[in-house]
């Protein structure tokens, strides 16, 4: 979750995924009824429940296996979302290990540069007949729902998505998210992180595009069911899941390059 799409502060963020917070508190930092922030906290993809008095995530009484995760990926025309666009989006949900649904659409693009096209293979032409950013986005946020979302290097994804939901006029995205990146450096141990690297070492999708949305969202669905066989037995529920993956200790990582051939 941004901090900066979401009215609470850092320690308050904390304290509803870890040992609550009070309604007094809660109340001091938001300037709407607490019901109707509630209702629109959720309906941006955050569940914030009442127990024992006290605030907290819904995720934090979750277990990893209830839980659904959406991992995401996007594929753009720049990364700055003042001048450019998401061209290529794709999704899967994800709960107890297995694929249950999908979500997957080219976006109308009317200027996509050639070093974008020579990355990603998607042309302007290619965009012609695709849905439009503010559909793609609706049907996304629908997709979406209150799921937990993974991307690797999830704050590019996130923050992307989120401004482009602005953009046409929906509220920024509050979902709980989890970067699959920094879970596989607590979970496996690899030279490197990026994508590509790990699915070479790992084989986790013989098919890969790299760059093309849905290739890569398969790829990380992969890499996170590595991760979830090789995460500590301790973690148990969502809130568990994401701490771990933020501040568990990384493993070491080899010396030398094991993909590079000896001469």
């Amino acid at each position: 979750m941004l901090i900066n799409d979401f009215s609470l502060d850092a320690k308050s963020i904390h304290k509803l995924s870890s040992i609550g917070l009070s309604s007094k508190t809660l109340r001091e930092q938001i300037d709407d009824d607490l019901d109707f922030s509630l209702e629109l906290w959720h309906s941006q993809g955050l569940e914030i429940l009442k127990q024992q008095g006290s605030f907290f995530f819904a995720t934090k009484f979750i277990s990893i296996e209830d839980a659904e995760f959406c991992i995401v990926d996007i594929e753009t025309n720049g990364s700055k979302i003042d001048k450019h666009q998401i061209i290529e989006l794709a999704a899967v949900k994800v709960k107890n290990g297995k694929i249950i649904d999908s979500y997957e659409s080219l976006v109308q693009c009317h200027e996509i540069n050639q070093h974008i096209t020579e990355i990603t293979g998607i042309t302007v032409e290619d965009t012609k007949d695709a849905p439009t950013l503010k559909k793609v986005m609706y049907d996304f946020k629908n997709f979406l729902g209150d799921a937990v979302f993974i991307a690797h290097d999830v704050k590019f994804d996130y923050k992307f998505i989120s401004l482009s939901m602005q953009k046409i006029g929906l509220a920024p995205l509050l979902n709980r998210s989890l970067c699959s990146l920094s879970l596989a450096e607590r979970t496996i141990e690899s030279y490197r992180y990026a994508l590509s690297y790990l699915n070479e070492s790992f084989d986790l999708n013989p098919d890969a595009i790299h760059h093309r949305a849905m290739s890569d969202v398969i790829t990380t669905y992969e890499l996170f069911k590595l991760s979830l066989a090789n995460l500590d037995k301790d973690v148990k529920t969502v809130e568990d899941f994401i701490k771990f993956s933020k501040e568990a200790k990384r493993l070491k990582r080899p010396k030398f390059d094991p993909l590079l051939k000896e001469i």
